[in-house]
């Protein structure tokens, strides 16, 4: 067993994006990519020798093979401890959990997240730091500057370990635990929530509830926690076995690629509550019977019933949402006297606001919540959370919702998708968008005049630094608004994403179709960008 140093050249594509390095499997394969991307991270931080690395994925093809370079490149660069989740799987959170928890130096999490898995789909890699959450963009650039003058990595001499085992073995200096992947984080899920309610409302034979895992990872902690743990009936777990190829579906818990599930609870005797949650864990669905939840709807109802559940009994500090996310939070946080932070899209940005207790609860509105309990978005939390609001207040889902649109008005609000659009027509019509929203403020497009238009930069309340170009805005003087983003998620091509809301008091007007009530500033969306003649696009992909 010797380490191994061994002779290599940069490769200039390995810049992270929103979360990490994402492309294709088979570049990921190509002779030294990982393990150049590997030894930049390692390079571009100090003090990690003898300290702990956390390791895990989520079970996508080529996890398998990742988790071992990983672990001899760990030990050849001087780490003292790596815990890796068993079978080389830890969902997002659970790594997150993990991390904070053994108080290790940083993790390696391998994951695409909601993009599809198999030998032609994607995988992903991103590095969190010590306080559990995605490495903010001074760490990220740091990465990739290395990645760009790579002449070497290190990497041990030997054969792979048992991932499928919960032991202990060492490589040359360093200790490998293989853990339980579901223990420390189902610890922590039991002290944020009432388990003895909500066992009593899953085994009360009076609701019925589905969980769809959509063949990632979280099926072997969802059957853990519902099935096992709080008594629900077997079953209760679809698609519940983690699959290296998501079993040929697309593992995003949207309307579109969560269609079996929107199916039963759309359908004749639907269950009261379903959920869904995404490759790696930290995004979820919530409907109720013949009704969907809206991600951003989903946050603010949290946040404004946080105090139910006893892990926010004392209330919260604030509420942080991601730029695009709707501004529905925000009237919570009003009512509530609390602030409401708006950052970039990137759950790395939330971090410090965590870290420096003024935000309490999270959100995006690509189906992401979470809270201080962890630094990354958490599907299953979501889900637990929702559970402990509906055995506390004993009400349907979307009585909970109405009740609410009662109190703080309705925001209507809708994201389209157009995928795999040519890069160059996309960046020119955010391009053009830019050079025009100077002469923007005071226009009227058809019923609405424009108040501010703008491409978003954010300062970090913490650390002052700046973050620009996060996404045009264009705002109306009734509340209205538009915003137009690339999304950094994809892996070919370019996703554009367009997000139109408009907000609504009139409780007698909270039953509008949400396509319908927004009708016109879709139109006025597509014909100030340019959509349609820039993407040849005349539909999006994806409506949420």
């Amino acid at each position: 067993m010797s380490i191994q140093t061994i002779v290599t050249q940069p490769y200039g594509d390995q810049k992270p994006g929103t979360s990490g390095l994402r492309k294709k499997v088979k570049v990921f394969q190509q002779p030294n990519y990982l393990e150049n991307f590997v030894q930049a991270i390692f390079n571009s931080l100090e003090g990690y020798q003898n300290q702990t690395l956390v390791v895990g994925g989520d079970g996508r093809y080529y996890n398998r093979q990742a988790v071992q370079i990983i672990l001899k490149m760990a030990a050849a660069n001087g780490f003292g401890r790596v815990l890796v989740g068993q079978g080389g799987i830890l969902s997002t959170p659970a790594a997150s959990c993990v991390i904070r928890k053994s108080k290790a130096f940083g993790g390696i999490v391998l994951s695409a997240s909601h993009n599809p898995g198999g030998p032609d789909e994607d995988f992903g890699i991103k590095y969190n730091i010590g306080n559990g959450g995605p490495a903010p963009e001074s760490v990220t650039d740091a990465i990739f500057n290395n990645s760009q003058t790579i002449t070497e990595y290190k990497i041990l001499d030997t054969s792979d370990i048992d991932l499928d085992r919960v032991a202990t073995h060492t490589l040359g200096h360093t200790t490998i635990e293989v853990i339980d992947s579901v223990t420390d984080y189902g610890a922590l899920m039991e002290t944020l929530f009432d388990f003895g309610q909500i066992q009593q409302l899953l085994s009360s034979g009076k609701f019925r509830f589905c969980m769809d895992s959509l063949h990632a990872v979280t099926g072997p902690y969802a059957k853990a926690l519902f099935e096992r743990r709080l008594n629900a009936p077997a079953g209760t777990v679809v698609n519940g076995i983690p699959l290296e190829d998501f079993g040929g579906g697309h593992p995003d818990p949207n309307l579109v690629y969560a269609h079996d599930l929107v199916e039963v609870m759309f359908g004749d005797n639907a269950p009261d509550f379903g959920a869904a949650s995404d490759g790696d864990g930290d995004r979820n669905m919530v409907l109720g019977k013949n009704f969907f939840v809206t991600p951003s709807d989903s946050l603010a109802i949290l946040a404004a019933n946080a105090t139910l559940v006893p892990g926010y009994r004392q209330g919260i500090a604030g509420i942080a949402r991601s730029m695009p996310t709707s501004q529905a939070a925000d009237r919570v946080a009003e009512k509530l006297g609390i602030p409401c932070y708006e950052t970039p899209t990137g759950w790395k940005f939330f971090g410090n606001l965590l870290d420096a207790g003024k935000a309490t609860l999270c959100g995006e509105e690509s189906f992401g919540t979470g809270s201080n309990h962890i630094r990354e978005k958490d599907g299953l939390w979501a889900v637990l959370f929702w559970l402990n609001i509906l055995a506390v207040k004993q009400q349907s889902v979307e009585t909970i919702v109405r009740e609410h649109w009662a109190t703080y008005g309705r925001n209507y609000y809708s994201r389209h998708d157009y995928e795999g659009v040519d890069s160059d027509r996309a960046n020119t019509l955010i391009d053009n968008l830019r050079q025009g929203l100077s002469a923007m403020p005071g226009k009227t497009y058809g019923s609405y005049t424009v108040e501010y238009a703008d491409d978003f930069a954010y300062t970090d309340p913490v650390d002052g630094s700046v973050s620009a170009k996060q996404g045009v805005r264009i705002g109306f003087t009734d509340g209205s608004r538009m915003v137009f983003r690339l999304s950094g998620t994809g892996t070919s091509g370019a996703t554009l994403r367009l997000y139109v809301e408009s907000y609504e008091p009139d409780v007698a007007k909270h039953d509008q179709d949400t396509q319908a009530a927004l009708a016109e500033l879709i139109a006025l969306a597509d014909e100030i960008a340019q959509i349609k003649p820039l993407t040849g696009r005349d539909q999006p992909t994806v409506i949420t």
